[in-house]
């Protein structure tokens, strides 16, 4: 019975293709998050996540490459945000909401009168379970250059990420691996655009690197556990959505963010529940 539940949906090409891509993504965005949980970059995320749909509906139209377009707007959104705090009494808080939602609401109006044999707004939405084998292709090698950058600058970006002083002092430019996490994020964002779609991405690029942090303390270990539960909770969003007949990309965020919850209630050191148990134990006894 459990088999039969396992196996029926791999019947099917289109769900194979939305398995693995859905996996792809979730592992990329899931290795990113770590980095942006711990810089601190969570409104960023979602203000890069957010600004990149002009720049892919403009790419569309140009015949350009999706990743192309995003970087670009997801570079332009870093700057205006930089301009605004930096020229304003705007704190970055607000800087972020202004960028982001007005470059979204641009990507909505090039949406709309943007004619199209294809239907755009899955852009927005998502629209896994009709990924072809070219947008297969074109998210692995994406998510490929992505994964590939922050494995090779892993050591620097994390100690940017704790100690940007300290990285200055030994040569490095935190200004430059700034920017090279941003353009990761941006490039990351095209990648999660076809499984989640924009108004999604944020959650798979913060939800696992989140649930990590509560389970570890160990950067290294983060690493490890993000992109892991990530995938398995991919999995489970896309045989859910079919059994159920759901939204895929909904039901992998709506799995990513119960086991968050879950995780924040009854992790042993950092769960809100966990916590609690441990204080009752005598000192004896935990000993």
């Amino acid at each position: 019975m459990i088999w039969d539940w396992i196996l029926e949906p791999l019947q099917y090409d289109f769900m194979v293709r939305a398995l693995i891509t859905t996996a792809i993504a979730a592992v990329v965005c899931a290795v990113l998050s770590c980095w942006l949980v711990l810089v601190g970059w969570s409104l960023m995320g979602d203000a890069v996540s957010h600004a990149v749909l002009p720049g892919v509906v403009l790419a569309y139209i140009f015949g350009a490459p999706f990743a192309l377009g995003a970087l670009v707007f997801g570079l332009l959104a870093v700057g205006l945000i930089g301009l605004i705090r930096g020229t304003s009494r705007v704190k970055e808080d607000a800087a972020i909401g202004i960028v982001f939602t007005t470059l979204f609401a641009l990507g909505l109006v090039l949406i709309s009168v943007t004619p199209s044999q294809t239907d755009l707004n899955h852009i927005i939405f998502g629209n896994i379970l009709g990924v072809s084998e070219g947008d297969l292709l074109q998210i692995g090698i994406l998510a490929a250059v992505a994964f590939g950058v922050l494995i090779v600058k892993r050591r620097d970006l994390t100690l940017y990420a704790f100690d940007p002083t300290h990285a200055f002092a030994i040569g490095l430019s935190p200004r430059m691996l700034g920017a090279l996490l941003l353009g990761v994020l941006a490039l990351t964002s095209v990648v999660a655009l076809q499984v989640v779609g924009v108004v999604l991405v944020v959650a798979m690029l913060i939800i696992p690197g989140a649930t990590a942090y509560l389970l570890t303390d160990r950067f290294g270990r983060m690493l490890v556990i993000a992109p892991v539960m990530s995938a398995l909770c991919s999995v489970i969003g896309i045989y859910l959505s079919y059994w159920i007949d759901a939204a895929s990309g909904g039901l992998v965020v709506v799995v990513q963010g119960c086991v968050f919850a879950l995780v924040y209630l009854f992790s042993p050191r950092q769960g809100v529940i966990g916590k609690r148990l441990r204080r009752r134990i005598p000192t004896g006894v935990a000993a």
